[in-house]
């Protein structure tokens, strides 16, 4: 095949409408796994694409499906899953960007936590593309609201990730239920035996698209971390902003409750930013990524869960503020910087006790992580004195500072004061409260040894993930990648722990991973922090996170497993015994 190099999106039979909106954002040479996936696809083969997060995916199957979708037929002609409703957001909005130029394309974006009423709407008018979660759409094929009649091609996106969230029967049951006759494409980072099957089964003849990777993180991205204790990471992570030159920051912490804190904290500091996790209502949270696309704010503090699948131009840096628990997390965050060629920084904060993490991603990711010293008082003076003199030589190109010379003129004859006095004079007012030139004392000492009685910064059960975390926090992700324990070894739940029926069991066809799949992905809790189920025959019991919000349950009632709605409420009854598993 051509070199992509040489190779233009004009090259590859591209619809004119197409070329157009992909001019309108800029967009010339293909990345290589679009060069390679877009002609197959066009040919009307199936496809198994093998490629890391970042990689331009999306548009390519997205480009040469929208090409072959009739726009005078309103019917639904394109389905695309997705994992998480993040994703299916960002998918539909790369949709709807592709399509801008063809008005009687419509696409709509199906998902959990969201009203079904204006989903159900939107379906009747007419979708041309749909992009989904595997439960909601279930539900609208079972309700007759999603009609897979004229469908012509269907995507699995992230594949992996739907089988470690349980949601590998839901795929299989949308699979089963589409037309035969249709155009399968499947995206993955890695290929398990389960997903292999899969392909096995349902596509016909796949041309496979490996994109090889030396290292699961993006060359594009500068990798570097600093040793920090804890109770200084707040000062260190000022420093570093106030040093290194941003665009858009996301910066990633473990819990719910450290996004509101953190956030609240930058920006008392003057920061324009906004927290993001799985408590705030998901149209405040798609308000929060817009507001940071157009630049009204410039950091994002965010849990991993509701932060995957984000791609937004702008985000340069990505500060892991709190250590992830595994590599896969890590390599998913900073998948938020660097993507699709571009270039991004990103910083890892650990304490002493954290190191072996450190060396867990470098060996995973086959790729070194950089020590970077935590800027001195004497840097900080530098960056700010660069920044002031740069501000003052473009005010003095500025032609309406004339009007302000006859003010300096009068208060340099009232008090007889030389210009350079009078300019020092200036200089002090426009510093504000902080002087422009810090002292060793007028900051935090980062070798200071941490208040009495916080264990974190010494290696405590904290920086382990041990007493110290919250429980209703994010783990990780909506991934289910390292299974919790689901047995139940008491008749209790675990402290923390509440325990709530569900209306669905043996008789419906429910499993633990379509339990635990749905709850992840529609109330947005973290698989890891779901806790012991038991399968019965009409109904299961399932131990949850204490003090959910209101919103939180009332999403889980409305949410659906095996086509039987939850309805979900508090467990106080002893359970009745286990129905034996039969001979």
């Amino acid at each position: 095949m051509t070199d992509t190099v040489e190779l233009t999106f004009k090259d590859l039979n591209l619809p004119a409408e197409l070329l157009q909106a992909l001019e309108k954002v800029g967009y010339e040479k293909p990345t290589p796994i679009q060069a390679q996936c877009i002609p197959l696809i066009m040919e009307g083969h199936d496809l198994l694409g093998t490629a890391q997060t970042g990689t331009g995916k999306t548009a390519a199957f997205a480009l040469p499906m929208l090409a072959n979708v009739d726009a005078n037929n309103s019917n639904t002609q394109l389905l695309v899953l997705a994992p998480t409703r993040e994703l299916a957001i960002q998918v539909a909005e790369a949709f709807q960007v592709y399509a801008s130029f063809s008005r009687k394309i419509n696409v709509l974006p199906i998902y959990g936590g969201s009203s079904y009423d204006n989903q159900i709407r939107q379906l009747r008018r007419g979708a041309q593309v749909v992009v989904g979660t595997p439960g909601r759409v279930i539900d609208h094929i079972k309700k007759g609201t999603l009609k897979l009649d004229n469908l012509k091609f269907l995507v699995l996106d992230e594949a992996d990730e739907m089988l470690r969230m349980g949601f590998i029967d839901d795929v299989e049951w949308i699979l089963s239920h589409a037309p035969a006759e249709r155009q399968t494409a499947l995206f993955s980072a890695t290929m398990p035996d389960p997903i292999r099957k899969i392909t096995k089964r349902y596509l016909s003849d796949p041309k496979q698209v490996k994109i090889e990777s030396k290292v699961a993180t993006a060359s594009t991205i500068k990798q570097r971390y600093c040793q920090v204790a804890g109770h200084h990471k707040l000062e260190a992570l000022t420093r570093i902003m106030e040093v290194e030159e941003f665009d858009a920051v996301i910066i990633f912490v473990r819990t719910k409750t450290a996004t509101m804190e953190l956030s609240e904290k930058l920006s008392a500091r003057g920061y324009a930013v906004e927290p993001l996790n799985g408590d705030i209502p998901q149209n405040s949270r798609e308000r929060t990524v817009e507001r940071l696309k157009r630049g009204k704010i410039d950091i994002l503090v965010a849990t991993d869960v509701v932060a995957r699948g984000l791609d937004v131009e702008r985000v340069s840096h990505v500060i892991n503020y709190d250590v992830p628990y595994d590599t896969e997390s890590y390599v998913h965050r900073i998948g938020r910087t660097g993507r699709a060629g571009r270039t991004g920084d990103a910083i890892l904060f650990i304490s002493h006790r954290e190191k072996r993490m450190l060396f867990s991603i470098e060996r995973a990711t086959r790729q070194s992580i950089d020590p970077m010293p935590i800027p001195s008082i004497s840097q900080l003076n530098e960056t700010r004195l660069s920044r002031f003199k740069s501000s003052v030589i473009e005010a003095i190109s500025d032609s309406s500072i004339e009007t302000l010379i006859p003010i300096v003129e009068s208060i340099q004859a009232e008090t007889e004061a030389a210009p350079e006095v009078i300019m020092a004079a200036l200089a002090k007012i426009a510093q504000g409260d902080e002087p422009l030139i810090l002292k060793e004392g007028d900051r935090p000492d980062l070798n200071s040894a941490p208040p009495r009685g916080d264990r974190n910064d010494r290696g405590g059960r904290d920086d382990r993930g041990g007493r110290g975390r919250e429980r209703g926090g994010d783990r990780g992700g909506d991934r289910g990648g390292d299974r919790p324990q689901r047995a139940r070894k008491s008749s209790t739940p675990e402290e923390g722990m509440q325990r709530y029926r569900i209306e669905v069991g043996h008789t419906h066809g429910a499993k633990p991973g379509n339990i635990v799949g749905a709850i992840a992905n529609e109330a947005n809790i973290s698989s890891k922090n779901i806790g012991a189920i038991e399968i019965y025959d009409n109904f299961s019991t399932v131990d949850l996170p204490k003090n959910m919000p209101r919103a939180t349950q009332d999403t889980l009632q409305k949410t659906r497993v095996a086509g039987q709605r939850l309805n979900m409420r508090e467990w106080s009854d002893q359970p009745p015994r286990r129905r034996a598993k039969p001979e």
